[in-house]
């Protein structure tokens, strides 16, 4: 699998923008100490411009840090489980240029669930395809009376990052358009034995499978 942030073009793009941007602003300051008006508009209009399109590239290349371009079924995460008391299990996550880290659930179940980042063709002819990444994980009591009076563990997947998009898509609609990020998807499995799973993602959605013969390292 790989980074959807280490093969995008968009930093680069940045840098690239943001450069001939800086020096059209001072192309233009040049114009201006000339008395040439008419120039020193065209060209920090021109730079202004330069350093927005670098702007935008930018925070789509960080946005699109910590997820994985997906372009067919394959695994998100291993993960190891073992029941360490009544209803509560630990599950150990091992993902992809992650350390493995472990969790301490409370339920019936394990369940796993990810965002989706659509884009559209506007966007995909950039280069941008449908991608990926886990959101959390969370033990699920099969009964609804104690999966509301039980103690809830949750905990995030996510890494952090200072531009969401996902977040950004929901919140402003002009961005429609470009990106769908209307909907997650979410898998859910019992445990009641030590086992190890697979989560695989598509462009259907998550699901979680067995995995009774590979061990994980």
């Amino acid at each position: 699998m790989t980074s959807a942030f280490e093969t995008s073009p968009f930093v680069l793009a940045a840098a690239l923008f943001g450069a001939l941007g800086g020096i059209f602003l001072i192309a233009g300051l040049a114009a201006l100490r000339r008395a040439r008006p008419l120039r020193f508009a065209v060209r920090t209009l021109a730079g202004l411009l330069m350093l927005s399109i670098g702007a935008l590239a930018g925070a789509i290349g960080i946005g699109m840090s910590g997820y994985r371009a997906l372009t067919r079924e394959e695994v998100a995460a291993r993960i190891v489980v073992r029941p360490v008391g009544p209803r509560r299990f630990a599950a150990t996550f091992f993902v992809a240029d992650r350390p493995e880290t472990t969790y301490e659930l409370a339920g019936d179940e394990i369940y796993v669930d990810a965002h989706i980042l659509k884009w559209k063709p506007m966007a995909s002819v950039l280069g941008l395809h449908t991608a990926y990444e886990l959101d959390r994980v969370a033990g699920r009591f099969n009964d609804i009376a104690r999966e509301r009076s039980e103690d809830r563990t949750v905990y995030s997947l996510v890494q952090e990052k200072p531009v969401d998009l996902f977040g950004l898509r929901r919140r402003y609609a002009f961005l429609a358009p470009l990106l769908d990020a209307e909907y997650g998807s979410g898998t859910f499995v019992p445990v009641t034995r030590p086992a190890q799973f697979e989560v695989r993602v598509s462009t259907t959605g998550l699901l979680i499978r067995e995995k009774k013969s590979e061990l994980i390292r």
